[in-house]
């Protein structure tokens, strides 16, 4: 229980508002709650949301102590009351998580709190099965990551054992990681290989495509598939030899086949066109995992394969297109 006295300039506030202002990481939704269930007491009695606090007011919260925290990027999980996952497959060791378009993995300077890693932080903290104040250093984390505006399935360790293992898998190149994208036009072969060098500017967060290797060029590997054409555009279903920042991206532009919505790397009149403005049409549908080496904890897992129930850039340019062939 933590206590307050009401000074001079907090008096006349509402009390649901005083209770938001003093516990930022506490959810709205669950303020509202521990008020009407009386675990804010006010002068030893329980109080309604609007009470207006009055100078000298002895106020009594039964919170619990993570919520008196600063925030910060690490209990940003706090805020989230209701994490939303779109869960694809779960034991003990890991989350494959379907992250939908929109939204970022980890916290940036624009988003602190709405990010898959804070969802899947909130969701094992309110299941019990995770608690900061009980780790030394380990926090759930995600062992891959996709752009903003890219949908699909993204690894999530709930321990640092399966964080160690995914990662030298992902290294190893034992986790296969397929998309689908739509681009304009067709690509010549319809099935092929695309390899070059990418150089990223950090300062723009563009990459360039080359040729030949370039100082600070990273090989870059896609191999890819024509699965349907109609109106000028083809559905493909590619899998990354290499991982590499926006490389499908990048890569198909670089070909002359940028992504549909692509606002970096596309044609701004040609996705205006096929009214498609709010980000590319990519999606990573399928992950598979091909331990060839020692998987320790999740040898389980070897030879399985996930694949989203669907992308809705396809049930909207190529309905008839199944993703479960």
């Amino acid at each position: 229980m933590r206590e307050f006295t009401i000074g001079p300039n907090d008096a006349g506030q509402r009390l649901d508002r005083w209770l938001a202002k003093t516990l930022p990481l506490l959810p709205a939704p669950l303020a509202q709650k521990y008020i009407r269930i009386k675990r804010v007491k006010c002068n030893g009695k329980g109080a309604k949301r609007d009470t207006r606090l009055v100078q000298g007011d002895v106020l009594q919260l039964y919170i619990n102590d993570e919520f008196f925290d600063t925030p910060t990027p690490e209990n940003a999980f706090l805020s989230v009351f209701k994490p939303q996952l779109d869960i694809v497959y779960e034991d003990e060791n890991l989350l494959l998580v379907n992250k939908r378009p929109g939204l970022v993995v980890h916290p940036d300077e624009q988003e602190k709190v709405n990010t898959l890693l804070t969802h899947i932080q909130a969701y094992l903290y309110q299941k019990k099965e995770w608690n900061p104040r009980q780790e030394n250093a380990f926090a759930p984390a995600l062992c891959n990551r996709i752009d903003r505006n890219t949908g699909g399935i993204v690894i999530a360790a709930k321990n640092a054992e399966t964080l160690r293992v995914m990662n030298q898998k992902i290294r190893d190149r034992e986790v296969e990681k397929s998309y689908l994208c739509i681009i304009l036009g067709a690509i010549t072969p319809p099935a092929g290989r695309l390899e070059g060098y990418l150089l990223k500017d950090e300062a723009k967060k563009l990459v360039s495509v080359h040729k030949t290797p370039v100082p600070g060029g990273r090989t870059a590997v896609t191999l890819y598939q024509t699965l349907a054409q109609k109106n000028g555009l083809s559905l493909v279903a590619c899998r990354l030899v290499t991982g590499r920042t926006h490389q499908i991206r990048a890569q198909f532009a670089a070909a002359g086949h940028p992504l549909l919505g692509d606002g970096k790397y596309g044609r701004a009149r040609e996705n205006k066109k096929y009214g498609r403005t709010g980000g590319q049409a990519l999606c990573s549908y399928q992950l598979a995992f091909r331990f060839t080496t020692d998987a320790g904890c999740l040898a389980g897992l070897n030879g399985r394969v996930w694949t989203v129930d669907q992308v809705d850039f396809v049930t909207d340019y190529f309905p008839h297109v199944p993703l479960h062939p």
